[in-house]
């Protein structure tokens, strides 16, 4: 195939987060994936250090996985969740309750991490009517925040760029609290920063401002992801958490990046000691095979649906809620967590790969350098009037070196598959540092 006609051949597919006209002029496409690589068709291995998008910690291709959803679709390709059921539904949401140590009682299945963060605030805002605290309306989110990209998820987002176009129909009743993001304070830190615990405290303005009893939830990421690594300052979450109990408040923690072992536990909650009323997640429940979302909750607010009349007892699901591969896919990738060390090892390797992430600190445009677990931001000064051009230059030569990153504005997020070893590390950032020494 010529290039006109390749090129050709892409102008039906308008895709997502993508500057459509520049990559079809120049497309950079992906043909296949195995363990910590993927093979672009010219047949060039591309070292994985986003882990596709955050979503395949156990690397690509596991046999484990792939052999169970191939039995899986010869068996039962797909069922309806809505009055019906499938075993295996049921024997992974027993799964998943088990991984929680039981902290968690109930699993309510979606297809993505937008589809958790909508059910999330749904289910927050029923369980509150059906305690009789209908009031208990206003959503509380964070600047900078990112929550997928249904309406709900956008309104709760701080992220501007995300909002701006949508904004007429954005949700009503919803604040922000600020974002913890303080260069001047907290640059090149590694793990949680000294600085910020105290911008928790913001939620107790907006409490005044509001009062208690219109406010159903606060939702944040435990580290938040998309918008460049935001690392929460020592006992922020953990004043959170006292704020919300103290009015009554729901906390949401969106574990949709944090979830399945990003930060060498379970869940971000693992991590840092703080439990959530709710908590969503997605990507690394399937290690990306087949979408799936699952929002966890606690017993009581479960429990609070299940004293009402006879009858549905919250309208909300989607088609695919628990869909028979999805779950094959998520049973298969929790059997791998536990039987190979995958945890274990992303903990092994975890001080290691943060090292080689601050030894860029000194090279050309690197401001900052934040870490922890196995994930980086790295924030390069922008170009004046050309704010994310610097990365995305990063990201292009970085690609026809051979390793994947992600880029959001001017920072580098590495998020690599658990399974990556201290040679993989070494190559992913020995090949960055390179790129960076060239960046004009």
């Amino acid at each position: 195939m010529s290039n006109t006609e390749q090129k050709a051949g892409l102008s039906a597919y308008w895709m997502p987060y993508t500057a459509n006209r520049n990559f079809k002029a120049s497309p950079r496409m992906l043909v296949s994936a195995e363990g910590m690589h993927y093979r672009d068709d010219a047949g060039n291995a591309i070292l994985d250090g986003t882990a596709g998008l955050w979503c395949v910690p156990l690397g690509h291709a596991h046999p484990k996985i792939v052999s169970a959803v191939q039995k899986s679709v010869a068996t039962l390709d797909y069922a309806p969740s809505f009055q019906l059921g499938h075993p295996s539904a049921f024997e992974l949401a027993e799964r998943l309750k088990a991984y929680t140590g039981n902290r968690f009682a109930n699993v309510f299945y979606t297809g993505s991490g937008s589809e958790s963060v909508d059910t999330a605030l749904k289910i927050a805002l029923a369980y509150h009517r059906a305690r009789g605290n209908a009031t208990r309306t206003r959503m509380i989110g964070r600047e900078r925040g990112y929550h997928g990209v249904g309406f709900g998820g956008m309104s709760v987002g701080g992220i501007g760029g995300n909002r701006k176009t949508f904004s007429p129909l954005l949700l009503q009743g919803v604040d922000h609290l600020p974002h913890t993001h303080n260069l001047e304070k907290n640059a090149f830190t590694k793990g949680e920063p000294e600085y910020g615990t105290h911008l928790a405290d913001e939620l107790e303005r907006i409490v005044a401002l509001h009062d208690a009893s219109n406010i159903a939830a606060v939702i944040v990421e435990p580290v938040a992801g998309s918008t460049g690594v935001l690392v929460p300052p020592k006992g922020y979450l953990k004043r959170l958490r006292e704020l919300c109990t103290k009015h009554g408040i729901l906390l949401i923690f969106d574990e949709v990046i944090t979830g399945f072992g990003r930060l060498g536990t379970p869940f971000a909650s693992d991590y840092f000691d703080v439990e959530p009323d709710i908590f969503t997640t997605a990507k690394g429940l399937t290690n990306g095979v087949v979408p799936m979302g699952a929002v966890f909750v606690k017993k009581e607010i479960h429990d609070a649906f299940m004293n009402g009349p006879d009858g549905i007892e919250l309208f909300h699901g989607y088609t695919y809620s628990g869909h028979p591969l999805a779950c094959a896919a998520g049973l298969a990738s929790l059997d791998v967590f536990e039987q190979e060390g995958v945890l274990e090892h992303a903990q092994s390797v975890s001080d290691y790969f943060q090292d080689a992430a601050h030894a860029l600190r000194g090279l050309p445009h690197v401001i900052d350098v934040r870490t922890i677990g196995l994930i980086a931001g790295i924030e390069l000064a922008s170009i004046p009037g050309k704010v994310g051009a610097r990365a995305y230059d990063a990201f292009v030569r970085a690609f026809n070196d051979g390793i994947l990153i992600r880029v959001t504005g001017d920072i580098i997020a590495l998020s690599p598959p658990l399974i990556i070893n201290k040679q993989q590390i070494d190559e992913l950032f020995g090949k960055l540092a390179a790129i960076l020494k060239t960046l004009a």
